[in-house]
């Protein structure tokens, strides 16, 4: 499986990075098989946050990894200061407890990949790089990044960072996939458009994609007519996502793949590093993954799969 690097982290990060949003201890044997098929296709990046499933998600891994043994063979990232029913959480406190909650959970003293959830762009980055930057001295983190962050703020922490003789943000995490958002799926959360795709070419910044498959879109299994499901008619629904589906289709059939192996294929055959967040539930979802990872697209293909070109 290709994979990309990350400032600050030993190991190859591999393209595709296991979600895992839906785990929990009381499905274990289910999270042990999805884990161990990942690993069989040649991942080793499992996603994860404070937040997901309550906190559970996180639980889940720990205990499959110190069952099996398999704390080396991958890598971790997990997210933390997503707002509550109080507010923001992006204070040294709150950042604090949190990742000392996750590591509890995941039953380790540190994870190479630390992301904060959502932006408060009422804290100055200064703030937020000193709090950062104290848990990657203390090794309880290797690189941070921002999910959800817009580029002006990413920017703006990075220059501070190079002006202060501290560790930057070395990666960031919006949604970027084949068909575009026209709002947000939740609150707060940040699509890739024109001007952040320019600006993660220019700093060669590492993605890592959520919604990378935009929801099932791709799958075939919804039509411009069939407006069942209200966030995916709210979010991706307009002209254009169906002429990228259209495109898609077509460049499926001459490659002999599937439409949502195309999708999927788009956001890793990027010009800067990319990585795609998956959801696979079974062994035929994670080989597809799998295969769709192996496509390559060239520069025309994408900018025609986009619109840029007729």
């Amino acid at each position: 499986m290709k994979s990309i690097r990350v400032n600050n982290v030993e190991k190859s990060i591999s393209s595709l990075v296991m979600g895992s949003d839906y785990f929990t201890p009381e499905i274990i044997d289910k999270v042990t098989d999805v884990l161990n098929n990942f690993i069989e296709i040649g991942g080793n990046t499992i996603d994860t946050a404070f937040i997901y499933a309550g906190g559970k998600s996180e639980e889940a891994i720990g205990i499959w990894m110190e069952e099996n043994n398999r704390r080396d063979d991958v890598i971790l990232l997990t997210k933390g200061a997503h707002p509550n029913q109080h507010g923001s959480r992006v204070s040294k406190a709150a950042i604090d407890e949190e990742l000392n909650i996750s590591l509890e959970r995941l039953r380790t003293d540190y994870v190479e990949l630390y992301a904060l959830h959502r932006d408060d762009p009422n804290v100055p980055v200064g703030e937020i790089l000193e709090i950062l930057n104290a848990h990657v001295e203390a090794g309880r983190i290797g690189a941070f990044g921002g999910s959800n962050w817009s580029i002006e703020r990413l920017q703006e922490a990075n220059d501070y960072a190079e002006k202060n003789g501290l560790v930057g943000f070395s990666f960031s995490s919006p949604n970027l996939s084949l068909a575009k958002a026209q709002e947000p799926y939740w609150a707060g959360c940040v699509s890739v458009d024109d001007p952040m795709l320019a600006w993660h070419e220019k700093n060669n910044m590492p993605l890592f994609s959520w919604s990378s498959q935009a929801r099932g879109f791709f799958t075939g299994r919804f039509t411009p007519e069939d407006r069942s499901n209200e966030d995916l008619v709210r979010v991706f629904y307009n002209d254009e996502n169906w002429e990228r589906y259209r495109r898609a289709e077509q460049l499926a059939k001459e490659k002999g793949v599937e439409t949502i192996q195309i999708s999927l294929a788009y956001v890793l055959n990027q010009s800067f590093p990319a990585a795609a967040i998956i959801g696979p539930q079974n062994h035929k979802e994670m080989v597809s993954c799998r295969e769709a990872a192996n496509i390559v697209l060239s520069e025309d293909e994408i900018k025609w799969l986009d619109l840029r070109t007729k």
